[in-house]
């Protein structure tokens, strides 16, 4: 008897959905879209851990998808994730899912740890240079000419035979 109850038994992983809806969704919009994704994790037996709300971002290369008989591209989409858990079965079906919506240009769903797994951003180390050289400028020699001021007249006289050409 115990051996069916552990057949029957699902294994549960933590998930995470990442997705791009069509900017063409309007925005008001775009929370029942997300609504839908929710509401397909929640008939498949998932539950949630965290979430990122959609938002519009330039993506890194246009992307098509088809809509009806024609490809149409976009350069934009409301980029958003669920972290959620489930069994595998019920991963599969959400990416089937996400797949058939219309409104989703692309998604991925795959495997993840529970802890916050966000890519943290490090300063970069600067390394500290020891001179033991000095650097030191040389007087500068002057001219005989330099030391001589420019009159007013001379100015005057370079100028307009520069306008002249």
């Amino acid at each position: 008897m115990a051996k069916a109850h552990e057949e029957n038994e699902v294994v549960t992983r933590v998930y995470e959905a990442g997705y791009h809806i069509v900017p063409t969704v309007k925005e008001e919009d775009v929370e029942k879209v997300v609504g839908a994704v929710r509401s397909e994790i929640e008939k498949l037996g998932g539950s949630f851990i965290a979430e990122g709300a959609p938002s519009l971002v330039k993506l890194s290369y246009p992307m098509d998808k088809r809509e009806g008989e024609k490809h149409v591209e976009y350069d934009r989409g409301y980029f958003g994730w669920l972290k959620f858990e489930g069994g595998a079965e019920s991963a599969a079906k959400l990416a089937a899912a996400l797949n058939a919506n219309k409104d989703i240009l692309r998604s991925i769903v795959f495997k993840t740890l529970r802890e916050d797994t966000r890519a943290k951003f490090k300063a970069p180390q600067l390394r500290e240079v020891k001179r033991t050289d000095t650097i030191k400028t040389a007087p500068r020699k002057v001219d005989a000419e330099e030391k001589e001021a420019v009159s007013e007249a001379d100015l005057e006289k370079a100028l307009e035979t520069l306008t002249q050409e």
